[in-house]
């Protein structure tokens, strides 16, 4: 059984093996940071007229506005398009970030914070 699953448990544990683990899932989480940051998303308007590109921090790189789309647009139009294709592309990268810090811990970690228990017990014993 893992130092986390005796934490969460409330029992004693070794706190250099919990660090390990902490240090581990600190590592991962950095892994994974660094790819979404990597990666481009994109997301375009309910028309399909405008199409956004944003980084993995959510910075806007690249903006397409088909040209026959915007027969049927006028300026105000145009710009709620290129905003909501900003809002989707930023919704994907959301969705990126949720899905790639979902388990980094692996799969030993018990549900909610591991921690939870052991925190509750010195604030309540000292």
């Amino acid at each position: 059984m893992s130092e986390v699953s005796a934490f969460a448990e409330g029992r004693e544990s070794d706190v250099a093996g919990l660090l390990r683990h902490v240090n581990d899932w600190a590592g991962v989480l950095n892994e994974r940071l660094t790819t979404l940051a990597r990666e481009h998303l994109d997301g375009t308007d309910r028309t399909g007229a405008v199409r956004a590109r944003v980084s993995g921090a959510g910075r806007l790189v690249g903006l397409t506005i088909d040209p026959r789309g915007l027969r049927d647009l006028d300026n105000v139009q145009l710009a709620q398009a290129v905003m909501e294709a900003i809002a989707a592309a930023r919704s994907a990268m959301g969705d990126r970030l949720t899905e790639l810090t979902a388990d980094p811990a692996g799969p030993d970690l018990p549900d909610g914070d591991p921690l939870a228990p052991h925190v509750e017990r010195l604030l309540r014993e000292g």
